[in-house]
């Protein structure tokens, strides 16, 4: 297999703290790689492991079969999620700036400009300085200055944060473009589970410091995903414990989990069994303020493998 990143079991310890624990990933060259985790879960010093910020406990990591540590300068672009930028520069003076930072020479570095600025939606604030950009414009430069100097690696930080429709939409398709028009191998880590099914190739799902699921997000949703899912919101939430108990023993209902206030029923032949959801509800004297039927989505892969609760 054609690894363009390989870790081999990286673990990081604070102390008595394991923050990374035995973790062996490849990741192939030239495809979007969606890396997921609850807060805590070891996703960001995984990352930074993998691209030489950070040294390991123990384990190793090859870009191209070449230790981490020995690669040349310019061939991973990071994109941080805060915004890392110049705010009394122009975005063109800023990517020229950063190129320069990198030692693209001129030739390379001007047609490079124009066409990040062209792709990106920037070219008519290409001579406006940074601080009178709107919060779309400033995402997408930031995304610009990380692969201005052409990098093979790019690595994603929770790229569309904050964005309005609009703008994720022309993120997402320059994503898809770095991996389908010039071959890059690209890492994101994201919170939006639409953007990871969306771009990525494939998923790691990792928690408590270890990998719990590789695959694809279509495997990952046929494998958890038996079943549709009914989304209910009861009257009085605090019954919702009674419910959850009730419908878990119903013949055919795969699972019952809280998320949010409201509940989701995984359940073979799931709209039949509305009758049933619905007497059961009655039962417990509370009405059904608001109920829909869904296919199985990654967001229910993830709470299943990693729980609903908050981890800070």
């Amino acid at each position: 297999m054609d690894f363009m990143i390989e870790a081999k079991d990286l673990t990081k310890r604070y102390g008595d703290l394991t923050a990374v624990d035995g973790l062996s990933i490849g990741i192939k060259k030239g495809e979007v790689f969606g890396f997921l985790g609850p807060n805590g879960a070891g996703k960001t010093t995984s990352i930074k492991m993998m691209v030489g910020l950070l040294k390991p406990t123990s384990g190793n990591v090859y870009i191209n079969g070449t230790d981490v540590q020995k690669i040349e300068k310019g061939t991973i672009g990071i994109c941080p999620q805060e915004l890392m930028l110049w705010e009394y520069l122009t975005c063109k003076e800023s990517l020229n700036l950063m190129a320069d930072m990198y030692e693209v020479p001129k030739k390379v570095r001007d047609p490079r400009v124009k066409k990040l600025l062209n792709d990106l939606f920037l070219v008519e604030k290409a001579d406006t300085i940074v601080s009178k950009l709107s919060g779309g414009m400033k995402r997408r430069l930031n995304l610009a200055l990380a692969v201005v100097h052409e990098p093979e690696v790019v690595v994603l930080d929770e790229p569309s944060e904050g964005l309005d429709p609009q703008s994720r939409r022309v993120l997402w398709n320059y994503i898809r473009a770095m991996r389908d028009k010039e071959g890059k191998t690209v890492i994101l880590t994201t919170h939006i589970m639409d953007e990871a099914d969306q771009l990525s190739d494939r998923i790691a799902i990792v928690d408590h410091g270890k990998l719990i699921r590789l695959d694809t997000p279509e495997n990952l949703k046929k494998e958890i995903g038996e079943g549709d899912v009914v989304d209910m919101k009861i009257s009085d939430t605090s019954r919702n414990h009674d419910l959850i108990k009730k419908l878990a023993n119903e013949k055919d209902v795969i699972s019952v989990v809280e998320v949010n206030g409201r509940i989701n029923i995984r359940a073979l032949n799931a709209v039949a069994k509305l009758p049933m959801m619905m007497q059961t509800v009655e039962r417990l004297n509370v009405q059904v303020a608001d109920i829909s039927v869904r296919q199985n989505t990654l967001e229910d892969v993830f709470i299943d493998l990693t729980g609903t609760g908050l981890r800070e």
